[in-house]
């Protein structure tokens, strides 16, 4: 069964189905494969719970907050302010890319429009500043990674729902990583252009006044990231109504720009459908092969397999780490953590790891793999913001993030309280 089920899933894969139908596909040849039921049968069922889960209407809207945020402008002068106060260290504005990514992470919750609100200001730069086109395109794809990891994020949100974590002690989980993230982010660029200055382009000078003043570009995400993740905790607001009050703060931000209008609404609304629908048909077709999996068996088989290995603790968090690094390169974010986490988390939580720690390990992975060919959604995502060139220039530009990445997996082992300090001092 898992022999069949692995080959089937790698040969829909590799046929250039998209995965939301692959995973679907999947579930309706192993029915009649190993099951005795029709559990056909219970797709309507399952369609249905999922799409009422309330916590999930938080995804629609946070990738709304995001849309109307870069059309409105702001993700533009957010970048030009990063640039002013980043641009001197070695790398320049690859300083600037990694900083305007951590800050519109903050109020986003998505890689993807991380990725693309970020590339669509800086790619311009990379002539006309002289830099070192992979690598400053692997920090745009990089830093879009943040946007999962970094609170507000859809996928912290996937991950309480299947496990029944809060969703609030997720989100301070993932504060310090994020940013430590960063911080590993943009050491691994000085690192690069100490080595090889030539990689740094050139240096962007500006006074004190213009940086002080830039600052008041800083306060509208700044202003976003309070009214949601301030309400959450201030005790006014579940993630799904913060979501909501984010998406009125931009629209309210929006208008005070003079960006508002019939047609921007029309496109922001046009982006947020069409991501919506991919993500919720990820989630029905991944909770019916779920379904197909625990009712044929194939569930308790991986699980008992797994657990038959007689592995210990240690030994077991480094093949979840091969596991995920090996299956994100054949597999989008989502569906990978919506097919994986039911059968993951249960064993590592056995094994005595904490399930919000655990959490925070997996988005890490997670985030390797949008930066791993082949289906590395933020490789394509950069690349198609360019003119022209070679996807492999983007992949080569991202590798040396990808060991920063493995860096941040291995501190979180080393020190599980980067994940676990900030939710313990605020149960207190």
């Amino acid at each position: 069964m898992i022999a069949t089920a692995m080959v089937l899933l790698l040969v829909l894969i590799g046929l250039s189905i998209p995965v939301g139908a692959a995973l679907g596909v999947l579930g309706l040849l192993l029915d009649p494969l190993f099951s005795m039921l029709p559990l056909t049968r219970a797709i309507g069922e399952l369609a249905w719970s999922s799409n009422t889960e309330f916590l999930l209407v938080a995804i629609p809207l946070f990738i709304m907050l995001g849309e109307i945020l870069l059309r409105a402008g702001i993700a533009e002068s957010m970048y030009g302010a990063m640039s002013l106060w980043l641009s001197w260290l070695p790398g320049g504005l690859m300083h600037a890319n990694i900083g305007a990514s951590t800050l519109f992470a903050a109020t986003s919750g998505s890689s993807v429009a991380t990725a693309a609100t970020v590339g669509t200001v800086a790619i311009p730069q990379i002539k006309r500043y002289g830099y070192n086109e992979p690598l400053f395109l692997g920090s745009i794809a990089a830093g879009g990674t943040l946007g999962i990891l970094i609170p507000p994020s859809i996928n912290l949100v996937i991950y309480g729902v299947l496990t029944n974590s809060s969703v609030p002690q997720l989100y301070l989980a993932g504060f310090i990583p994020g940013f430590a993230l960063a911080a590993l982010f943009m050491l691994t660029v000085i690192v690069a252009c100490v080595l090889k200055p030539e990689w740094g382009g050139q240096r962007i000078s500006a006074t004190w006044g213009e940086r002080f003043a830039s600052l008041k570009h800083l306060l509208p995400p700044l202003f976003i990231f309070l009214m949601v993740v301030g309400s959450i905790y201030a005790g006014l607001a579940t993630p799904t109504e913060a979501a909501a009050l984010g998406v009125l703060g931009a629209l309210g931000l929006a208008a005070s720009f003079r960006r508002l209008s019939l047609r921007m609404l029309r496109e922001a609304v046009e982006g947020t459908m069409r991501a919506t629908a991919m993500i919720m048909l990820i989630v029905i077709a991944a909770g019916f092969l779920n379904f197909v999996m625990a009712a044929t068996g194939l569930t308790e088989s991986l699980t008992s397999s797994i657990s038959g290995l007689g592995l210990s603790a240690g030994w077991m968090l480094l093949v979840v780490v091969i596991f995920y690094v090996i299956l994100g390169c054949f597999m989008e974010t989502l569906s990978m953590m919506i097919v994986t986490i039911p059968i993951v988390a249960p064993i590592m939580t056995a094994l005595g790891y904490d399930p919000i720690w655990l959490g925070i390990v997996i988005v890490v992975l997670v985030e390797t793999a949008l930066i791993t060919p082949p289906v590395g959604m933020n490789l394509f995502v950069v690349q198609s913001l360019r003119k022209g060139g070679s996807l492999n220039a983007v992949i080569v530009g991202s590798l040396p993030f990808v060991l920063a990445l493995f860096l941040m997996v291995l501190l979180l082992a080393l020190f599980p309280d980067l994940a676990l300090w900030l939710p313990r001092v605020m149960a207190e």
